[in-house]
């Protein structure tokens, strides 16, 4: 299983399947990360957490803890 914590910064992809339960899926979905969402990496920070992607045609700083949870291609 691929994670959005696994790729490097200008790699691009699609969410296959939101993991995590009640809250912290529901924080996910509420960031517009959703099935089938292209995603791509554009910054990581220097000790990789946060992570900085592009989703839906805007920027979204999130933890690696909910990069885990979101399984892509």
């Amino acid at each position: 299983m691929k994670t959005l914590k696994d790729l490097k910064v200008g790699e691009s992809t699609v969410v296959v399947k939101l993991h995590g339960e009640g809250a912290i899926k529901r924080r996910i979905m509420d960031m517009g990360i959703t099935k089938n969402t292209a995603v791509s990496v554009r910054k990581v920070a220097p000790l990789g957490d946060p992570i900085e992607i592009t989703v839906r045609g805007y920027e979204l700083s999130i933890r690696k803890s909910e990069a885990e949870n979101i399984e892509v291609q």
